[in-house]
């Protein structure tokens, strides 16, 4: 329960942001939801769910590959992102969409409901991944797929890498126990993979996704955004005086014009995708 509570004092804050950077957010994890699409096995008039949704994503970029024959159901405990995902949905028109307030290792839905289960960047804030994961696994239809997109190692990914080593600078970064909810909790190849095994999954696979983060906004812009969707990173500027504060956002902008582009950001990336089927019955 205590771990419960820790991601929804996360979280709540962020679903602000979240919101208003929706688009920004989808064009940059676009090819995760790719991915996810190609290793899920997704693909028309199939009922999918889309775990940890945040403000809808990937669900509502999944809608029309669906289509109205499908049906995507996106889930998240935080109850301001589902509401920013209804209204996205709301807006969009979307008819074959459905998101609901609740915890990944407790889904609200029948035994071999889907053809499809995965998530993108959810499962390192997990409160019991293994518990999650023997969830997706029953929720599913079997021989059907449940993948998984975590985080590569922070030095592998400047998106993160590059704000957070110049706020380091100033503010002692606590040292994190070994499976704290953080973005890099399965970092480490084998890991994920090793709880898709523990929970009977079948068929594993673990593949290195190496993209592009693109995103149509400035150095300056790109600041705002990261720290407006991180909680943790405005903890700790929320630790420093008026001129730390001037000082580490002088270093950031300089750190970050290296990714800076004619068409905006753009940072070498890189996710591990983690995807197993559910075993036959008997």
């Amino acid at each position: 329960m205590q771990r419960e509570q820790e991601v929804i004092n996360r979280w709540s804050g962020s679903a602000p942001f979240w919101e208003k950077h929706r688009e920004i957010i989808r064009q940059m994890f676009a090819p995760i939801t790719q991915a996810l699409v190609e290793d899920g096995q997704i693909g028309s008039q199939q009922v999918v769910l889309d775990i940890a949704t945040g403000p809808g994503e990937p669900a509502l970029s999944l809608a029309a590959l669906i289509g109205p024959q499908g049906k995507i159901f996106g889930i998240d405990p935080i109850p301001e992102m589902v509401a920013a995902a209804r209204r996205a949905a709301e807006r969009l028109e979307l008819r074959n969409v459905q998101f609901d307030v609740a915890f990944a290792d407790q889904l609200p839905f029948p035994a071999d409901t889907f053809d499809a289960v995965i998530s993108r960047f959810g499962a390192m804030f997990f409160p019991s991944p293994l518990d999650a994961v023997r969830e997706a696994l029953r929720v599913l239809k079997p021989k059907r797929k449940l993948a998984l997109a975590v985080w590569h190692y922070p030095e592998r990914n400047p998106f993160h890498h590059s704000l957070s080593r110049v706020i380091d600078r100033f503010v002692d970064p606590p040292p994190l126990e070994p499976d704290a909810l953080d973005a890099f909790r399965f970092a480490t190849p084998g890991k994920l993979r090793e709880v898709f095994n523990e929970a009977g999954a079948i068929s594993l696979s673990e593949r290195l996704l190496q993209f592009t983060i693109q995103a149509s906004i400035s150095v300056e812009d790109f600041w705002t955004l990261r720290l407006e969707i991180s909680e943790k990173l405005r903890e700790k500027i929320a630790l420093l005086s008026s001129d730390q504060v001037t000082e580490v956002k002088r270093q950031a902008l300089e750190s970050l014009r290296e990714y800076s582009t004619d068409c905006g950001m753009s940072f070498p990336a890189e996710v591990l995708i983690v995807s197993g089927a559910k075993d036959h019955p008997g």
